[in-house]
């Protein structure tokens, strides 16, 4: 039934930038004599390739903006794609800067926002040096994120908008998300949508996993990264 399993990677195939666990390596291992095996994600390609320790895999980095091919005689990853868009950094400023004064954020630690090669853009809420366990109580439930998302994706009407991390939110130029990322390389290579498995967890309003949940892709929602095997194991009946 399925010819491409892609996937999203932390929280779906290990912990937040974290090397993938033994178990999970070996079902991605076993998958890959089977069907076709594809990263999604929103980092970079490297990052991602580094953080799955040169498992040889395709990846998508940078919500579609990048992609890497795995080259098996040198054992790296090439890139076929590297795409960078502008950004207007004093609109970006002011613009967080009015939903720190709205929200109360008005104290933070390192810069307020980070802005990415690419083009991509992170708010960083509580500052890109925050400390880890601040970040990780700030709001664990996205509660305060999701209350004025859609505010923040009007405000910010030339990006996609993502509640990204324990404390950020997440911009990419549109009309780059993980959906039109995943639908262009289907296209390219002759794969229809049904013949296409998503695997992820951030699949929630404003996740960026969402795009391909709502999407006619089919999805598999993955809860908890030690279970991922657990719950694909259908695929290797």
């Amino acid at each position: 039934m399925y010819k491409l399993i892609a996937f999203d990677l932390d929280g779906t195939l290990s912990q937040h930038k974290s090397h993938l666990p033994d178990a999970n390596k070996e079902m991605l291992c076993s998958l890959s004599k089977k069907y076709k095996l594809l990263m999604v994600g929103a980092g970079n390609c490297p990052r991602i390739y580094n953080q799955m320790e040169g498992f040889p895999i395709d990846i998508i980095g940078n919500y579609g903006m990048q992609y890497g091919v795995h080259n098996p005689e040198t054992g790296e990853l090439d890139l076929v794609r590297d795409d960078h868009l502008p950004c207007d950094r004093d609109s970006v400023e002011k613009r967080v800067n009015y939903f720190r004064e709205k929200c109360g954020w008005t104290e933070f630690a390192g810069d307020s926002v980070e802005y990415h090669p690419s083009g991509c853009v992170t708010f960083a809420i509580l500052g890109t040096k925050a400390k880890q366990e601040d970040k990780l109580a700030f709001d664990p439930d996205r509660a305060k994120r999701r209350a004025i998302y859609q505010e923040v994706c009007e405000a910010f009407p030339e990006y996609v908008v993502f509640v990204g991390g324990s404390s950020s939110f997440d911009m990419a130029p549109k009309p780059f998300d993980k959906y039109h990322a995943l639908a262009r390389y289907a296209e390219e290579n002759g794969i229809k949508h049904e013949e296409i498995l998503f695997v992820g967890d951030d699949y929630g309003p404003g996740g960026n996993d969402e795009s391909v949940y709502v999407s006619d892709i089919p999805f598999c929602c993955i809860d908890d990264f030690t279970t991922t095997p657990e719950k694909l194991a259908f695929l290797l009946d």
